[in-house]
C-alpha cells in the first residue's frame, strides 16, 4: 500500500469518525428556553417551556398565530401590528423553535398542539381564531380535533392537505440533512448561504430571506430539526388536513400564494373548498409565506373571517380569487 494512499484512508477514517461524534452531539441535543424578541415571555408549563407575545385589547375576540416549520414568532412581524389594533393577538414559538425550550422529544403534532392548548389555557384565551402558517396549521388542526378545545375558528395559510401535494421534492443536499450520520454531521457545519438557499423555497422567486430567518433556522436543534419533520409526515400519512377539519367542523380559511413553490396551490385550495362552509382565497405575488410577502393582504383576509364569527359573513361568491375569501359550491 503506497503513502499516498494510507494518509488517504487515513483522512478518510477521520472525516467518518467526526462525523460519527457529531451526529452522537447533535442528535439529541437539547436547549432551555429563552426571550429572543421583543416583548416575549416564557411560560414554564407541563409540557415543556415555550415563548408568547401577547398584546392587543385584551377585550378584542382573541387571535392565535402559530408559526412554520424552522420558523418563529418573527414570520408573523409584517402582520402582527394590523392585527392586534382591535384584537387580543398571541403568537407562540412551539416547542423546539425560536425562543421556547428544546427538549429532546416531545414534537408529535398532538404534543404540540396539547401545548399549545396549555398555553393559550393560561393565558386564558378561549373561541379563538387560530391562524396556522405551514406546520403552523398542522398543529391547529391538531388542536381542532380536541373536543372543547380553544379553536373557534381556523386559517392555513400554505398548508397543503398532504405531502401528495408537494410541488417538487427537496434537492439532494436538503434530503442530505435527514439522513442518519450525514445530516447531524452537516448540521454543525452548514454556512449560511446554503441557509438563505433553502429558505428560498418559501418565498416567491426573487424575494430575499431576511438575516433574522436565518437566525431562527440556526436556533434549532438538530432534534427539533429532524423529529418536528418527521412527526408532520406521520400525522399527515394517518390522515389529510381536509378529511380531518371536515370531521370537526371548525370554520375554515385556506390562504395560498400564487407563486407557492413547495405545494400546488390550486390543487390545494380546490381540496379544501370541498369542506363544508370553507373559504379559500389565492394571493398574487406571494409564495408559501403570504403572511410575510403580502402581509396587509393576509391580514385583511383574516380578519375578515375572524369578524364572521361575530357579524355573520356576507354571501360570497364561487371560486377562488385574490385577496377575497370565497365560499365554496354548497
Amino acid at each position: 500500500m503506497g503513502k499516498g494512499l494510507k494518509i488517504a484512508i487515513g483522512f478518510l477514517a477521520a472525516l467518518a469518525v467526526l462525523a460519527v461524534v457529531n451526529a452522537y452531539l447533535a442528535d439529541g441535543e437539547s436547549e432551555p428556553a429563552e426571550v429572543t424578541v421583543p416583548g416575549g415571555r416564557i411560560l414554564e408549563l407541563k409540557g415543556g417551556d415555550i415563548q408568547v407575545v401577547d398584546r392587543g385589547p385584551r377585550d378584542g375576540r382573541p387571535i392565535v398565530l402559530l408559526h412554520c416549520y424552522t420558523c418563529a414568532i418573527d414570520w408573523w412581524d409584517p402582520m402582527m401590528p394590523i392585527l392586534e389594533r382591535d384584537h387580543r393577538l398571541v403568537a407562540i414559538d412551539m416547542l423546539g423553535f425560536g425562543g421556547s425550550e428544546k427538549p429532546d422529544s416531545g414534537y408529535s403534532m398532538t404534543d404540540q398542539a396539547a401545548l399549545v392548548g396549555e398555553a393559550l389555557s393560561r393565558l386564558r384565551v378561549a373561541r379563538a381564531t387560530i391562524v396556522g402558517h405551514s406546520m403552523g396549521a398542522t398543529v391547529a388542526t391538531a388542536l381542532s380535533e380536541v373536543p372543547g378545545g380553544p379553536v373557534a375558528r381556523l386559517v392555513d395559510i400554505g398548508q397543503a392537505p398532504g405531502e401528495d401535494y408537494e410541488n417538487e421534492g427537496l434537492p439532494f443536499t436538503a434530503e442530505l440533512a435527514y439522513r442518519p450520520v450525514i445530516g447531524p454531521a452537516l448540521w454543525r457545519t452548514i454556512p449560511d448561504f446554503a441557509i438563505e438557499d433553502g429558505l428560498e423555497a418559501a418565498f416567491a422567486p426573487g424575494y430575499e430571506v431576511p438575516d433574522a430567518f436565518v437566525e431562527d433556522f440556526r436556533r434549532q436543534t438538530y432534534t427539533s430539526f429532524d423529529d418536528a419533520s418527521q412527526a408532520e409526515t406521520d400525522y399527515l400519512t394517518d390522515g389529510p388536513l381536509d378529511r380531518r377539519l371536515r370531521d370537526s367542523g371548525v370554520p375554515l380559511l385556506a390562504i395560498f400564494g400564487a407563486e407557492e413553490r413547495i405545494y400546488e396551490p390550486r390543487r390545494a385550495l380546490a381540496a379544501y373548498a370541498d369542506v363544508p362552509g370553507a373559504e379559500t382565497a389565492l394571493v398574487h405575488g406571494a409564495g408559501h409565506s403570504p403572511n410575510v410577502e403580502k402581509p396587509a393582504r393576509t391580514a385583511a383576509l383574516v380578519l375578515a373571517f375572524a369578524g364572521r364569527g361575530k357579524r355573520g359573513g356576507q354571501g360570497l361568491q364561487n371560486g377562488v380569487q385574490d385577496e377575497k375569501p370565497v365560499r365554496p359550491r354548497p
